[in-house]
C-alpha cells in the first residue's frame, strides 16, 4: 500500500531487519558445533542499528521483546540472554517515553477524545487485534481512515474480542508440543508488535480512528512468515512443492495479492483522489472532509470548499481546525461578520488555538475595529512569542493606525526568527518608505523579490520607488513584471500606462 512510501516507515522498517540480522550474528538462534555462543564484535551494530530504528520511528520499541520470543521458540532464554538485551529495552522503553509525552504536549493527544478507561483500552485492543487479523488475511474495502468505533463497556458482546485472542493464545499454547512453537510466536510476534497501536498508548489518530493499515506493517511479518511456511509445508504434504503444479498456485496467489496492492495504490494517484476516496467509503470521516477542503480551497475552490467544512462541521461541531478554515473560506470570499463568527465558535473551544486567533485579529482588522484586532494579536503572542504571522499581522495594523516605529519592531523580529518571510521583509519596505529611508526600504523590496521573484506586491512597491528616483526603465519592467505574477493588479496597470505614455 501506498503508504508504505512514508519514509519513517521505510526507514524504520529497514534498520528494525537490520537489527533482526546483527543480532542474529551477535547470538545466533541455532548453535553450531565449536562455536561460541555470543559474537561481542557484533553487539555495538546491534545497539546502533536499533537506535537508528527508534530514532526513524519509536513503534520499533517492541523489538527486543520479540527477540526474546524468538530465541524461545528456538530454544529456551537464559539469564545472559536477558542481560545482553537489557540496553535494548532500556533504549526502547526510554523513547517510547519520549513519543508518548510528545504525542501529549506537542501533538495534541490529550482530551476528551482519549479519555478511556483501561477497561475500555482492552475493549480497543482486543477489536483492534481482529481487525488487523482480518484485513491482513482479507485485504477488501481498505481506508485511508476507518470508522472511529464505539467503545461501550456496557455491551457484552464487545468483551468477546479480548476474550477470543486471550482463548487463541491459550489454545496455541497448549498445543504447542504438537504444533511446534511457530503459531504461538507467530501469533505473539504479531500482538506484541502490535501493542503500541492497540489503545494502550494516545497516539493523535485515535481522535478519528482506532485503526490505520499502516500500524500493521512490522507486525504483519511474523503472521506472514508463518502463513507463508505453511504453505509450503502443505504443498510439500500434497506432493506439489516444486513441481509445474505448485508453482502455478504460488504464482496465482502472487498475482492475486499484486493485482490487489495495484488497484489499492490508485486512491493514493493524488491528494484530491485520496480524500475522495476516503470518504466513498467512509462518508462519516470528518478530517477527511476537512482536509478535502483545504485541498480544494488552495485551488481556488472556495465555494467547494466551504461546503466541504460546513460538512465536517455537521458531523463534529466541536471541530476547531473546520470552524477556522470555514472563516478563512469566508474571509476571503468577503464574508467577514460570518467569518468573524466562525472565529469566535472556534476560540471557545479552544481559546489558546493561535491561529484561529490570529484570523480574527485580520478579520477584526478589516471591519475597522483596529484596537481588538491588535489585542487578539498580543493575545496570540502572549500565547507564543515567537508566531510570526502574528508579528507581521500586528505590524500591519499598527502601520494603519500611523504607529511606524512599533510596527518597524515587529516585521524586524519577524525576519530575525524567519529571515525567509518575504511579506514581512515587503511591508518592511512600506514601513521604512515612509520615514523618509528609500535606499533601506529599496534593500527590503529586493530582498522579498529574492525569496519570492513572483510578490506582485514587492514589484510594485520597488517600481514605484525607482519611479520617483527618476529610474522610468527600470521602474516599467517592475510594474510589467507586478502583473505578470498578477494580471488584476489596478495599481500597477495605471502606473505602466502612464510611464508608457510619457515615454
Amino acid at each position: 500500500m501506498a503508504w508504505i512510501t512514508e519514509r519513517k516507515n521505510v526507514l524504520s522498517g529497514f534498520f528494525y531487519l537490520l537489527t533482526l540480522l546483527a543480532f542474529f550474528r551477535f547470538r545466533p538462534l541455532t548453535d553450531h558445533a565449536g562455536e561460541r555462543p555470543y559474537h561481542w564484535e557484533f553487539y555495538p551494530l546491534v545497539l546502533l542499528l536499533f537506535l537508528c530504528a527508534l530514532l526513524s520511528k519509536t513503534v520499533t520499541c517492541s523489538l527486543p521483546a520479540v527477540l526474546i520470543l524468538l530465541i524461545w521458540w528456538k530454544g529456551r532464554v537464559e539469564r545472559r540472554d536477558v542481560l545482553a538485551l537489557a540496553p535494548l529495552f532500556v533504549l526502547g522503553v526510554a523513547l517510547g517515553l519520549v513519543t508518548v509525552w510528545l504525542e501529549k504536549h506537542h501533538v495534541g493527544a490529550s482530551g476528551s477524545e482519549w479519555a478511556l478507561s483501561v477497561g475500555e483500552r482492552w475493549l480497543v485492543a482486543g477489536q483492534a487485534f481482529w481487525f488487523y487479523a482480518s484485513k491482513l488475511f482479507w485485504p477488501r474495502t481498505l481506508v485511508f481512515i476507518y470508522p472511529r468505533w464505539e467503545i461501550d463497556p456496557g455491551a457484552a458482546w464487545q468483551y468477546l474480542f479480548p476474550l477470543a485472542v486471550l482463548v487463541l493464545l491459550a489454545a496455541l499454547w497448549l498445543l504447542r508440543t504438537r504444533l511446534g512453537k511457530g503459531a504461538l510466536v507467530a501469533v505473539l510476534f504479531f500482538g506484541i508488535t502490535l501493542a503500541p497501536a492497540l489503545g494502550f498508548v494516545n497516539v493523535y489518530p485515535f481522535r478519528y480512528s482506532y485503526v490505520a493499515d499502516h500500524f500493521q506493517y512490522l507486525a504483519s511479518l511474523g503472521v506472514i512468515a508463518y502463513t507463508a511456511s505453511g504453505i509450503a509445508y502443505g504443498l510439500g504434504r500434497c506432493n506439489l512443492w516444486y513441481t509445474p503444479a505448485g508453482n502455478v498456485l504460488c504464482a496465482a496467489l502472487l498475482l492475486t495479492l499484486g493485482t490487489l496492492t495495484w488497484g489499492q495504490t490508485h486512491a493514493y494517484r493524488d491528494s484530491e483522489t485520496l480524500w475522495r476516496d476516503t470518504l466513498a467509503k467512509n462518508p462519516d470521516a470528518w478530517i477527511a472532509h476537512n482536509n478535502l477542503g483545504v485541498l480544494l480551497e488552495n485551488q481556488n475552490r472556495e465555494t467547494e470548499a466551504q461546503a466541504q467544512y460546513e460538512e465536517a462541521l455537521r458531523l463534529q461541531p466541536d471541530y476547531v481546525e473546520a470552524h477556522n478554515n470555514l472563516g478563512f473560506a469566508l474571509s476571503q470570499a468577503g464574508h467577514i461578520e460570518e467569518a468573524i463568527a466562525q472565529f469566535k465558535a472556534a476560540l471557545r473551544i479552544d481559546p489558546t488555538d493561535i491561529e484561529a486567533r490570529d484570523n480574527l485579529g485580520n478579520a477584526l482588522a478589516r471591519t475597522g475595529k483596529p484596537e481588538e484586532a491588535i489585542a487578539q494579536f498580543e493575545l496570540v503572542l502572549r500565547i507564543n512569542p515567537d508566531y510570526v504571522d502574528a508579528h507581521n499581522n500586528l505590524g500591519t495594523v499598527l502601520l494603519q493606525a500611523g504607529k511606524v516605529q512599533e510596527a518597524i519592531g515587529h516585521w524586524e523580529t519577524v525576519l530575525r526568527i524567519n529571515p525567509d518571510y518575504a511579506e514581512a521583509a515587503n511591508n518592511l519596505g512600506v514601513a521604512l518608505a515612509r520615514l523618509g529611508r528609500a535606499p533601506e526600504a529599496v534593500e527590503r523590496w529586493e530582498q522579498a523579490l529574492r525569496l519570492k521573484p513572483d510578490y506582485a506586491d514587492a514589484h510594485y512597491n520597488l517600481g514605484m520607488a525607482l519611479e520617483q528616483a527618476g529610474q522610468r526603465q527600470q521602474a516599467t519592467r517592475q510594474y510589467e513584471q507586478a502583473l505578470q505574477a498578477k494580471p488584476d493588479m489596478v495599481e500597477a496597470q495605471n502606473r505602466l500606462a502612464r510611464l508608457r505614455a510619457v515615454q
